[in-house]
């Protein structure tokens, strides 16, 4: 249904804006491992990567993410709320996003419902933190498309 969306460039932007590039392995908030834009898969201590590869393991994490929303959503979407969606995804993972009130809202066809559930995922180690709470704002704006 949604197989013409592909995450735009607005996404890429907010996916960077929220996490910032480091191209040396660090522990994220809860303590996985991450590299360049978030990337997580496969990474190990002390790595270290370029800019060019940091921004392919991007472009492959949000079609992995975008992936996982086709998957997942069975109503039409217009590309702001896939955006949201897909950031939502890399961020989080599908298995989240399968799980969530979002998604069960969504695919009933309560757009708005769904989006008013955004601000429920700001909390990572049990705290909610400044930069979810700006992060899942952005997305919320995105799929109403006020941002």
């Amino acid at each position: 249904m949604n197989d013409d969306l592909h995450p735009s460039q607005a996404c890429i932007d907010l996916v960077k804006a929220s996490e910032g590039c480091r191209l040396t392995a660090y522990r994220d908030s809860v303590g996985v491992l991450t590299i360049g834009y978030g990337s997580t898969g496969g990474i190990k201590e002390g790595q270290t990567i370029t800019q060019a590869q940091a921004e392919e393991m991007l472009i492959d994490d949000l079609d992995a993410a975008a992936e996982g929303v086709r998957k997942l959503v069975t109503v039409p979407l217009n590309q702001g709320q896939f955006d949201a969606l897909c950031d939502f995804v890399f961020n989080l993972g599908e298995g989240r996003l399968r799980e969530s009130t979002l998604l069960r809202r969504l695919n009933a066809g309560l757009y708005q419902q769904a989006a008013a559930q955004f601000q429920f995922w700001v909390m990572a180690g049990g705290h909610a933190l400044p930069g979810l709470v700006t992060r899942r704002a952005k997305e919320r704006a995105m799929f109403e498309g006020t941002s």
